[in-house]
């Protein structure tokens, strides 16, 4: 089958459709040329701001980590500075007297906020003074985590841990030698809710969250999205390093975030900072549908004229197109001649005359019985009479349309019955079907969805069709004819046994002039049954392979073609 519209003669009866699909194409070839370097101009630009604003929105993240990063180690570093002194300050005599001890605490808790307690602790681990809230007697601590960093390094800042106050608190210890060899470690308590007033210092905007986490994820500070000190992260932190750095990040809850994070020193520390991306881009947005706008523009600009033009040239198109039009309507009307000629006059030697006959007999029947009132079983003769008559009638005006299907037509779309169309077109053949012996058998669907369609063009399109069927199937052939419902279409599919077509033929089969009939066949039929399938909006299919039998399905659609009223 040949579609494309230059070079199938037949597809280029006057279809809306296909000008309205040339002009697309048309239209969007000559704007994509045009669209192209506005479309690179709003790409580049829109990536170029995209970078800028990146930066500028995570530089501020980045700086606030910083900052806050820098908060918490000089926090630190002035209590671990704080227990130094006074581990290196006073002898283990004098700190080992409760009293004493209290003092010393008494004056670091005024110049040092946060710290919850101090402690002497000997290097056995056994507590020796202690001055804070808790009752802490006879404790040992050698098995706590804390007191064997201490040990090691000779100053050790802890995670947050219950202990055995059962409570969250940070430790920090300090080892101290003498010179004569003797050791103790001075271990003072902080509460964690100084790490608290620090975070909250950050003036986090809503829906962001920070917190100080240790580097297995357990959470040293609230958080606002997961949970409680001492809470494990339901996610795996990305790796850090002191510089803080900031990356798009997904938790498990597939919120996208901007995530900055940053260790702190002397700590097992990690800081945290989590923006949601949407609310940091809001100014890329913003920008965003400004460039939209501008490009929507003139994306409209540019359609208007590319359609202006196209428009025009449409229009010339179709002129050129409707004069081929009404060549191609004679050569219809020459074919419809060619092909009914040879059946009217066979019905109107071979019916209409025995019907004259028929119908003169049965009326000298008539008035015979009318004459003898005591006829016997009159009734039942009369009424055998009239259906003869009436069959004459119907008869009769079988052979009228026969007759004036060979006149010329205009569209006329009528609401129709495809089975009866296709019963009462297969009744032209029957004669020629029987002296072959060729069957047709008729498979048509019950209740079949009534088309709006031409009466006498399909019935022409379904008579080309089995006449080439008749033509392809030897005597004692077989002729199916189905049709169906199929969605939006009704489908008609006409198939036979006979011997079949090449590829080569199906490729011009649709073409005007080219036929396989030698010099029996003008080439004229298939192409104008293409031409009236598409003009009523249907589609036409063919499958054939030699000696397999050829099959034309046409599809006909439930509502009427583009342009053409119904007709009551």
């Amino acid at each position: 089958m040949k579609e494309d519209f230059d070079s199938n003669w037949a597809d280029q009866t006057l279809n809306v459709g296909r000008y309205r699909t040339l002009q697309r194409k048309i239209v969007i070839l000559i704007a994509v040329a045009a669209l192209l370097p506005l479309i690179s101009l709003a790409t580049i630009n829109y990536y170029e701001h995209h970078s800028a604003l990146m930066v500028q929105v995570q530089e501020p993240l980045r700086a606030l980590v910083g900052k806050t990063k820098h908060s918490f180690e000089l926090f630190l570093a002035e209590r671990i500075s704080a227990v130094s002194f006074i581990a290196s300050a006073y002898p283990m005599s004098q700190l080992a007297d409760t009293k004493f001890l209290a003092r010393i605490f008494q004056t670091m808790s005024q110049a040092f906020t946060g710290f919850v307690d101090i402690a002497l602790i000997g290097e056995d681990g056994s507590l020796l003074s202690y001055v804070g809230p808790y009752q802490l007697k006879d404790i040992n601590y050698t098995g706590q985590p804390w007191f064997q960093q201490v040990l090691i390094r000779g100053a050790y800042i802890s995670d947050v841990f219950l202990g055995f106050r059962q409570f969250p608190h940070v430790v920090i210890a300090v080892r101290h030698i003498e010179a004569d060899g003797r050791a103790w470690i001075v271990r003072a308590t902080l509460d964690t809710t100084q790490f608290e007033h620090i975070i909250a210092s950050m003036g986090l905007e809503a829906g962001s969250d920070a917190f100080l986490t240790n580097r297995q994820g357990v959470l040293q500070t609230e958080s606002r999205r997961y949970g409680h000190v001492l809470d494990q992260l339901p996610f795996a932190l990305p790796p850090a390093n002191f510089e803080p750095n900031v990356q798009e990040f997904q938790d498990n809850g597939g919120q996208t975030y901007f995530l900055s994070l940053s260790l702190v020193g002397h700590t097992d520390f990690v800081l945290v900072a989590m923006k949601p991306k949407p609310s940091a881009l809001s100014i890329l947005y913003a920008v965003r549908k400004d460039l939209v706008l501008v490009f929507l523009a003139g994306v409209v600009l540019i359609f208007g004229g590319v359609f202006t033009a196209t428009r025009i040239i449409i229009q010339r198109l179709r002129e050129s197109d409707a004069q081929r039009l009404a060549a191609i309507h004679q050569m219809e009307h020459t074919q419809r001649l060619s092909s009914i000629g040879r059946l009217a006059a066979g019905v109107a030697h071979e019916i209409n005359n025995p019907l004259a006959i028929i119908n003169e007999k049965a009326g000298l029947l008539q008035d015979l019985l009318q004459r003898q009132p005591d006829f016997p079983n009159k009734e039942r003769f009369m009424q055998q009479i009239e259906a003869i008559l009436r069959s004459v009638d119907r008869c009769r005006g079988i052979t009228h349309r026969m007759l004036g299907f060979a006149k010329r037509m205009d569209v006329k779309i009528e609401v129709l019955d495809l089975n009866a169309i296709v019963t009462e077109t297969v009744g032209f053949l029957e004669r020629e079907a029987q002296y072959r012996n060729v069957t047709i058998e008729q498979r048509l669907a019950p209740n079949l969805t009534n088309i709006p369609t031409d009466h006498g063009q399909l019935q022409q399109v379904i008579l080309n069709i089995l006449n080439n069927a008749l033509a392809a199937v030897t005597d004692g052939g077989h002729i199916t004819i189905t049709t169906w419902d199929a969605d939006d279409r009704i489908g008609l599919a006409i198939g036979d046994n006979g011997c079949g077509m090449s590829e080569e033929t199906l490729k011009h089969i649709f073409e005007p002039f080219f036929t396989t009939k030698k010099e029996k066949g003008t080439g004229l039929g298939m192409s104008i049954t293409y031409g009236i399938v598409k003009r009523l909006g249907g589609d036409i299919q063919i499958q054939s392979a030699p000696g397999k039998g050829t099959t034309v399905t046409i599809f006909l659609p439930k509502r009427p073609p583009e342009g053409e009223g119904v007709q009551p």
